[in-house]
């Protein structure tokens, strides 16, 4: 079996660091040209330069995978630079806040529910056509433990709930399409995203005593 990614194109989103940032490193270091994409521009730029370390191109483009206007452009542009897209990543995701299910606001609620879950959708909805014109290609969701067992974040564990079963779904009916879909469920993970959790004793003693190795996942350990 090959394995090599040499001349496929990876989208990655959520891509400035952290998981998104080590997931995109990877494909690059397995032959993969990748476009990233990101709210902040300037963060996804210093990313771009250190994948171009290893040889392969890489395009970078700010878009809130919340806005269809942002999906639009983002598949524009990558099918100009291009032409083609082999694999889709999406890591994009938010958490505005912590407050309990009793207490959250709609506010709260359709922030998370907008990026993390309708923005994937049809992020990988538009990606799919393009793979289906294409003949094929693969789809990795990233979800969380917090979409299989209920943690402190309520809404976000809604959405990655949410999440695996778009997996589910993406998977039953594209594979006709040779669209083959997956997703990933990361524990916590030592990123900037989830800083206020694993700096949190209390936080991190509960989350551990449930995590075989005892420690937090480093976002390299995703790829």
């Amino acid at each position: 079996m090959d394995l090599s990614l040499d001349n496929k194109v990876a989208l990655v989103t959520g891509a400035s660091r952290g998981i998104g940032q080590a997931i995109a490193m990877g494909l690059a270091q397995s032959g993969a040209d990748v476009v990233i994409a990101s709210r902040k521009i300037a963060d996804l730029e210093k990313v771009a330069e250190e994948i171009k370390k290893t040889g392969r191109k890489c395009l970078a483009i700010a878009a809130h995978i919340g806005r269809t206007e942002d999906i639009n452009n983002l598949i524009g542009k990558v099918m100009e630079e291009f032409g083609r897209i082999d694999i889709l990543v999406n890591n994009a995701a938010t958490n505005p806040s912590m407050a309990s299910a009793i207490d959250i606001d709609e506010r709260a609620w359709d922030s998370i529910m907008n990026l993390n879950l309708k923005g994937l959708f049809f992020l990988s909805q538009s990606v799919a056509r393009v793979m289906k014109e294409k003949g094929g290609g693969k789809i990795i969701n990233v979800s969380s433990v917090a979409g299989i067992t209920p943690d402190i974040l309520p809404v976000y564990s809604i959405s990655k709930a949410g999440v695996i079963m778009a997996t589910k779904v993406m998977a039953q009916q594209w594979a006709i399409y040779n669209i083959r879909v997956n997703a990933i469920a990361p524990g916590l993970t030592k990123t900037k995203f989830s800083e206020a959790l694993w700096k949190n004793q209390d936080i991190l003693n509960i989350a551990m005593s449930r995590t075989p190795l005892a420690r937090p996942a480093e976002p390299e350990e995703m790829v």
